[in-house]
């Protein structure tokens, strides 16, 4: 595996710190010998509090509101990830709002403090976005400069990526993490997978010809950690693996991993009686390339199928908690947008 990459001496904020992506990011940027400050919706507690790790703070921010002006003072970097997760709930009316303002509010919120900070200290900004941008597109192979595709979730992350304007015209670095299927057994697509897959259930979802742009969670906080380390890079960045495979080629490297076959099919009209407008995306097609990455001169630790299955299937202790437990940094108050979880279906 590629060693850690050295120590920035920077200070990251992170939103959705408590979530699975944010949580491993985390601990990732602690590793190196970074300082991490936790943006949390609640009290934020004392430095020193027994319930933080060393090297972790936490100040305090409501999605929709203006921070107060000293809640990025000394900040490098601000890593937005918070938002309400896209597969959690059936999509009613009502939860497609929660889903928009979750994002649209959270991000202008953090853009405008970005901006905010004097020329010379506003701090870098990563926005989480996904590879929804595209559309439905078929066997079309996708890069960051592919247009805007047609749906709720395009619309979605069209607005969510537009919120991070006032950052852009104040003169900071952004960049919007278009995120693809986070492959990890403990939240996500995978995830939910897994125990179809031990009984051999887990086979292909409609057709199981749409292209699904994966990446190792392992890979996706790298990914992240490494364009922290190059602001140049700048607009939208596919994080997705560099070889995207057909969902079908993705449950039966699954089904490989575990010693068990993936061949019942889940048949298209099944998930729509049960998901509703959401098996839609689900079964959208998205063959999105990480050109800006690969140009960039980041290099994956797992750019297969076959290497990703293999450290999803030993993913063991990477990210998990310290040995004494942390309680989450920011547990999420009813009504409030939940921390940003991978791809869900």
């Amino acid at each position: 595996m590629t060693q850690a990459p050295a120590p920035s001496g920077r200070t990251v904020a992170v939103t959705g710190a408590s979530g699975l992506i944010g949580s491993a990011l985390s601990q990732t940027l602690l590793g190196r010998g970074d300082q991490v400050v936790h943006l949390v919706r609640r009290a934020p507690r004392a430095l020193g509090h027994p319930g933080l790790p060393a090297g972790v703070s936490e100040r305090a921010w409501q999605p929709g509101a203006d921070l107060a002006a000293d809640v990025l003072d000394g900040v490098d970097a601000v890593v937005h990830l918070a938002g309400a997760g896209i597969g959690d709930k059936r999509w009613t009316t009502a939860r497609k709002k929660v889903l928009v303002d979750s994002r649209v509010e959270g991000t202008g919120t953090i853009a405008r403090a970005v901006a905010a900070r004097p020329e010379g200290a506003r701090p870098r900004l990563l926005s989480a976005s996904g590879v929804g941008y595209y559309g439905e597109r078929g066997d079309d192979v996708l890069t960051e400069t592919s247009d805007l595709g047609e749906g709720f979730l395009a619309d979605l992350c069209h607005d969510w990526e537009t919120a991070t304007f006032p950052a852009e015209a104040a003169g900071a670095s952004v960049a919007h993490l278009r995120t693809g299927i986070v492959l990890t057994r403990r939240s996500g697509a995978l995830a939910k997978l897994m125990p179809l897959a031990l009984l051999g259930l887990a086979g292909p979802l409609g057709g199981g010809d749409q292209f699904w742009s994966w990446i190792t969670l392992h890979d996706h906080v790298r990914a992240i950690v490494f364009l922290l380390d190059h602001p140049t890079v700048t607009g939208p960045v596919n994080l997705t693996g560099p070889h995207p495979d057909t969902q079908a080629d993705v449950v039966k490297a699954l089904g490989r991993q575990l010693n068990r076959p993936a061949v019942l099919p889940v048949p298209a009209f099944a998930m729509h009686l049960v998901l509703g407008e959401l098996a839609g995306e689900i079964l959208y097609s998205q063959r999105a390339l990480p050109t800006v990455l690969t140009d960039a001169g980041f290099a994956w630790d797992h750019p297969d199928l076959t290497s990703a299955m293999a450290w999803v299937g030993a993913e063991g202790k990477e990210f998990d908690p310290p040995t004494d437990p942390v309680p989450p940094s920011d547990p999420t108050p009813p009504g409030d947008p939940t921390p940003l979880e991978p791809h869900t279906l």
